[in-house]
């Protein structure tokens, strides 16, 4: 995984935030977080969508039965960088609560529908995460 990111992550910078492949015309940002034992700085593409007062991210692990490691991050170091197109500010993420979870989920799900069968994959309620600039 860590290759295939690394690819990911290169292309992205190298053309605005654009990728092809799988994600190609897909909303794409990187997502930089802490590690939250080592602090450490990772770097994650991820795909977004915009939201009232922010940006929502799906911690899907594309229907794994575990969430990814950034959502772990996230949660234990909540300020947070982001790359969205060629610009890069910081976030403050916070997990959205169950009503605003379920509108923008099931608006991820339409607009694309892996994440349905993400949802069907694994017994986790999947969590969505909304990023409020701060910087």
């Amino acid at each position: 995984m860590t290759d295939w990111n690394a690819a990911v992550i290169d292309e992205f910078r190298a053309n605005g935030g654009k990728v092809g492949g799988q994600f190609e015309g897909a909303p794409i940002l990187l997502l930089h977080t802490y590690g939250a034992k080592t602090g450490e700085e990772r770097v994650h593409p991820v795909m977004y969508q915009e939201t009232d007062g922010g940006l929502a991210v799906f911690a899907s692990k594309a229907g794994a039965d575990t969430n990814p490691a950034w959502f772990h991050n996230l949660l234990a170091h909540p300020d947070a960088k982001i790359e969205i197109g060629p610009e890069s500010y910081s976030v403050h993420a916070r997990v959205a609560d169950p009503e605003q979870r379920n509108r923008i989920w099931s608006e991820q799900k339409r607009r694309f529908p892996g994440f349905a069968e993400y949802e069907q994959m694994t017994s986790r309620t999947i969590p969505v995460v909304i990023l409020e600039r701060t910087g």
